[in-house]
């Protein structure tokens, strides 16, 4: 399992759940049929990984799911006909040979939400239940203005979260209100642009050290980028900045 499977893994082991590792390449249909009714399918891939897997799923899983993936709007799961899924806005951190990081909290929210947070409070990592959509809607779009606010600006100024927001607010702010833009369209519906910043600004206070560059920064920046134009968004500070990562020596 990943890092990130890994944890949650641990967690319901230590709550006292039989864990079934599904890993790539393994049967979802065999799989489904040795374990018919799981507690939660917890859906830790990549994001460029999620529509697949969510395509694939068994039909006595569907009702099940828990999803984790940054970047998540309502329309990933929606358009493979899930209309009840269970949702954790990870903000803790697992990299390969360190600790686990826990970062602001992590909201959960969905009909089997008591499982997850648990699991989580077993490893430390301090949940906040959603009990409605906007709250929902509102954490995810707050982690995804963090990842994509961050992991952009960085490819100009390659420095910590805390530095940058310290000394490039500016520019943070310039790649934050049109990032926004995109957001706009992902969750088909107006966002609270300064609320979402003032929570972003909450999630880098926590952890001020964190590396702001992601090795997915440049993907995310050709993806927003592509979203943009083909919805005639003017967002000229993220086309600079592409332009630059473009001509930039690789």
């Amino acid at each position: 399992m990943g890092e990130l499977g890994g944890e949650f893994a641990k967690g319901f082991l230590r709550c006292g759940y039989p864990v079934v590792p599904v890993l790539r390449g393994m049967s979802l249909e065999q799989t489904a049929g040795e374990v018919p009714a799981p507690v939660l399918v917890v859906v830790t891939v990549a994001e460029s990984d999620l529509h697949a897997v969510l395509a694939g799923l068994p039909e006595n899983w569907r009702d099940r799911v828990a999803l984790v993936q940054n970047e998540l709007t309502p329309a990933d799961w929606q358009r493979h006909g899930l209309d009840e899924v269970t949702v954790a806005v990870v903000w803790f951190e697992k990299k390969p040979d360190r600790p686990l990081t826990d970062i602001l909290f992590t909201p959960i929210h969905g009909s089997r939400a008591m499982p997850l947070i648990e699991a989580l409070g077993k490893l430390g990592v301090e949940t906040r239940l959603l009990t409605g959509e906007d709250e929902l809607i509102f954490e995810l779009a707050r982690k995804s203005l963090y990842i994509l606010t961050l992991n952009i600006t960085a490819l100009e100024v390659d420095a910590s979260a805390g530095q940058i927001w310290r000394r490039h607010r500016k520019l943070a702010r310039l790649v934050a209100m049109e990032v926004m833009q995109v957001l706009e369209l992902r969750f088909a519906r107006s966002l609270p642009k300064e609320a979402l910043i003032d929570a972003m600004s909450e999630g880098i206070d926590d952890f001020p050290d964190r590396p702001a560059r992601g090795r997915r920064a440049r993907q995310r920046l050709e993806r927003i980028v592509g979203e943009a134009m083909s919805a005639g968004l003017k967002v000229p500070t993220l086309e600079r900045i592409a332009r630059q990562v473009q001509s930039a020596p690789s």
